[in-house]
């Protein structure tokens, strides 16, 4: 592959699913008389999507929501960015049943595998009245801007699903620096369009700010979009009454911030559309079989977070560390900011000890993360006694 890049996999044939063969179907029927005039909302199935920068807290969101509400049964797409898939493990452990999370991991919905998102809403289509609702944790990369579209330009989806809101989650510590990121011209500054695009935007992370400085990022938030509610929260915790079942969502709002979000501008004042860049980005999926040595592991750490911390948006993984017996530690990071901790599961008798780490950042090298975290690996023969946790 080269270097360290996000993996762009063919997609699977789905056929069955085809949303032109649908469309199709429903013409004919529409044809017949059997069928006129749109859909009611109340109809429909609603979708809210949760989008948000890396590490601003949409896992801890959803697993939130699964965990407060009991009467409702959710599914939940979950659009991993990278090689591995660290956050579909941290949800699935709060999942009713594994069918209903839905993995995307072949790109982000947003820009190489919109078609998939069509075909994942429409492999739900026939079952979706079995759900409440739909949850779709996007990327922290993503544009929610394309998503959008995707969904409002297929009719067979849009007679479907009802978008009921775009949740945003910012990062109180960091939203101020990824807002001003300066990004390559003509590319889109994906923090901003997430800010712009919500229909409520979730505040998270406020104990680590200081009151001035809250107050300075409320204000910029607002000027970025006036439309929408900041909610200030920690650890995502919120009233789930003012984020699900809102109804907020206008379409008409996101054409008036994106005139060609439909690809219907045109004439000579017609702007041209801002790409989606992730040039610059890229994500480094590690994953090593044995049993890491706790102090070798945080020396690599420390080391990288020295002199890496502003490139690396984003950290997470799951973790086999030597002396801890059946434990297993969730390790998550934002910039400079790590934590570790243990997991809701422990490890299997018979399951594989496979370390699966994700990085997220600008201008990684991958040969070095690699190699420095295989040599965090302790001998086989050479187990140490019990440590004290990461």
């Amino acid at each position: 592959r080269g270097g360290c890049s996000r993996r762009c996999l063919p997609s699977a044939d789905s056929s069955a699913h085809d949303p032109a063969r649908k469309v199709s179907s429903v013409a004919v029927v529409a044809r017949g008389g059997e069928m006129s005039g749109e859909v009611a909302d109340s109809e429909k199935t609603s979708f809210t999507i949760v989008t948000g920068f890396l590490g601003a807290g949409k896992t801890t969101l959803i697993n939130y929501i699964l965990n407060e509400q009991k009467d409702k049964r959710i599914c939940v797409i979950e659009n991993e960015y990278g090689e591995i898939n660290i956050d579909e493990k941290l949800v699935g452990e709060n999942m009713a049943t594994k069918e209903d999370l839905i993995k995307m991991d072949n790109g982000c919905a947003c820009c190489s595998i919109r078609g998939d998102l069509v075909r994942t809403l429409g492999s739900l289509v026939e079952k979706r009245k079995q759900f409440d609702c739909v949850l779709l944790e996007t990327t922290g990369l993503a544009d929610p801007a394309p998503i959008i579209a995707t969904i409002k330009s297929n009719q067979w989806i849009d007679d479907n699903f009802v978008i009921d809101a775009v949740i945003c989650l910012a990062d109180a510590k960091h939203v101020k620096a990824h807002l001003d990121e300066v990004k390559p011209d003509g590319a889109v500054n994906e923090a901003v369009q997430q800010v712009a695009f919500a229909d409520r935007v979730l505040l998270n992370k406020v104990d680590l700010v200081t009151p001035a400085e809250l107050e300075a990022i409320e204000e910029t938030l607002t000027s970025i979009n006036r439309f929408a509610s900041v909610i200030t929260c920690t650890r995502s915790k919120v009233d789930l009454s003012k984020i699900v079942g809102i109804s907020a969502f206008k379409v008409d709002r996101c054409v008036d911030l994106d005139p060609a979000l439909f690809g219907e501008q045109d004439g000579p004042s017609a702007k041209k559309p801002k790409v989606h860049d992730l040039s610059m980005v890229s994500a480094c999926g590690i994953a090593v079989e044995g049993f890491l040595d706790v102090p070798k592991f945080n020396m690599f750490m420390a080391e990288l977070l020295q002199t890496r911390a502003a490139d690396l948006y984003r950290t997470k993984g799951v973790l086999s560390f030597a002396g801890q017996g059946d434990t297993k530690f969730v390790f998550q990071g934002v910039h400079e900011q790590i934590n570790f901790g243990p997991a809701q599961t422990k490890w299997e008798p018979d399951e594989p000890r496979v370390s699966k780490i994700v990085f997220i950042g600008r201008n990684l090298d991958r040969n070095y993360i690699e190699s420095s975290i295989k040599a965090c690996l302790v001998n086989d023969d050479a187990q140490p006694p019990a440590a004290a946790a990461a």
